[in-house]
């Protein structure tokens, strides 16, 4: 009798499940496999696994909702959203173009006008960012992934005490997940009262709700500050030391930051204001000026913000377009890379048809399952001519690609499923040859401090390695 309950529960956990995963039309054939291996080989762990992992859901309320916030916004931000029809034309060659339009979601297009300075190291971003609050007369706003009680985070939060305390507009938020202790940490409690205003992006309010009816791990990944809505910041560095404590033993985490004028800025402070009226319920705050301030000799860029509210597949679509495009060299950096086949497709057609694709990965990874199923792709990769390394001098949280020396596109974005599936992201993409070529640079320090992986490597490493990392990878899509 026991036996054939059994039997009959797990009969009927397969068949439920399985059926769900057959009305879902948003899965790729690869995610809708990888569920059914689960739920076939382990059904009961299986469900468990689903229910935190299986769905992608804000809620009809929550998309709703930012369209309407986004609507408003977008009236209010007039001519500060960019336009690829009128401002790519004589500004982009024709042959790049094409890769502004794909960046272009939530009515984002191409600015016309801005400035960029890439910073030499996170000490020297630090404190450039800490003199840029100091230095503000207006407002600032600031959102952070994670957000740690170290000597960055803690000077960061003294700096936004410091303008509060001038009377400065400042808006602060960081994510409930990422920064789950730091909000529960006297540094918050002290910016509220000092009047800095602060909200939690994706707050955890009750475990077993957001498991049910969404998922633990859908983030706002985002990195964003904007002062006097005429700087802004952008890269992979998260309010948090190099040593990153919470992980100190693949320190250092080296991270690639730059600061920008123009009026990209008005579209950062745009994204802003969209994650802070979504998550605090307030009115726009007078101090979202949110204008477009254009600079003599600028060069054009675009902010691109995917998220699980956007159409699916932006990103993809995007860094597919960008291989597509590119004419003679690619150099990509980041730290976690399990990729749809879109994009691995689009990587290897690259380097197949004469493209000098390179890529710089970590040689130890926080995450031993991104470890694993990076490593599943290598050979393919390398058949195809792609040139892979892997950085030993600590966690190379850069996330680059430069194209051409003159396409650059850099933020907050991995090149894995997360990202492109489940994280709000933020990246800013431009056409500039001195910028890029300084963010060349850079991605070439990266490979002086890395070590090559070859065809003769891969063929060196054990079957069990080989089966190990290809087992992750095949459940990587539903991860």
């Amino acid at each position: 009798m026991l036996i054939q309950a059994l039997t009959i529960s797990h009969a009927l956990t397969v068949i439920v499940f399985s059926t769900r995963i057959l009305l879902r039309d948003d899965l790729s054939s690869a995610a809708r496999l990888a569920w059914f291996m689960v739920m076939l080989f382990a059904p009961y762990l299986g469900v468990v696994v689903y229910l935190l992992f299986g769905e992608i859901n804000l809620g009809r309320t929550i998309h709703r909702r930012h369209n309407e916030i986004f609507a408003k916004l977008q009236a209010m931000a007039s001519g500060s959203m960019g336009n690829c029809d009128q401002n790519l034309k004589g500004n982009v060659e024709a042959e790049y173009q094409t890769a502004f339009r794909a960046a272009s979601v939530d009515g984002f297009g191409t600015t016309l006008g801005n400035h960029g300075e890439l910073l030499p190291d996170a000490k020297t971003a630090r404190s450039r960012l800490i003199a840029d609050i100091d230095n503000a007369t207006e407002s600032v706003q600031a959102l952070y992934y994670i957000w740690l009680d170290d000597e960055t985070g803690k000077g960061v939060a003294r700096a936004l005490i410091r303008a509060a305390s001038r009377g400065i507009s400042v808006h602060a938020m960081a994510d409930g997940l990422g920064s789950r202790k730091f909000v529960r940490s006297k540094w918050w409690r002290e910016m509220r009262e000092a009047g800095v205003k602060l909200s939690v992006a994706l707050p955890i309010r009750w475990v077993l709700g957001t498991i049910f009816f969404s998922r633990l791990d859908l983030r706002n990944h985002r990195k964003i500050t904007v002062i006097d809505s005429r700087i802004t910041w952008c890269g992979s560095q998260n309010c948090a030391d190099p040593e990153f404590l919470v992980k100190a033993k693949y320190a250092p985490w080296v991270d690639i930051m730059l600061r920008l004028e123009g009026p990209v800025v008005a579209q950062c402070q745009l994204l802003f204001a969209s994650d802070w009226l979504l998550n605090s319920c307030d009115e726009v705050p007078e101090s979202f000026e949110m204008k477009a301030h254009e600079l003599n000799n600028g060069f054009p860029a675009q902010l691109f913000a995917d998220g699980p509210t956007e159409r699916r597949g932006a990103t993809s679509q995007l860094f597919a377009t960008l291989l597509t495009l590119s004419k003679k060299e690619v150099v990509i950096s980041t730290p976690y890379f399990v990729p749809d086949q879109t994009v691995l497709d689009s990587i290897c057609a690259a380097a197949a048809r004469g493209v000098d694709v390179t890529m710089v990965f970590p040689k130890r990874n926080d995450s031993w399952i991104v470890s694993a199923a990076s490593r599943s792709y290598y050979r393919q990769l390398l058949q195809h001519g792609v040139r892979i390394f892997e950085f030993r001098d600590g966690l190379l949280h850069a996330k680059t690609l430069t194209m051409d020396r003159s396409l650059s596109l850099i933020g907050s974005t991995n090149i894995d499923l997360r990202s492109f599936d489940l994280n709000f992201e933020n990246d800013i993409l431009f056409r500039d040859n001195k910028l890029t070529q300084a963010i060349f640079d850079r991605q070439n320090n990266y490979l002086d401090h890395s070590d090559q992986v070859t065809l003769d490597d891969v063929n060196s490493w054990t079957f069990t390695r080989r089966i190990w990392n290809n087992v992750i990878a095949t459940v990587g899509p539903i991860l």
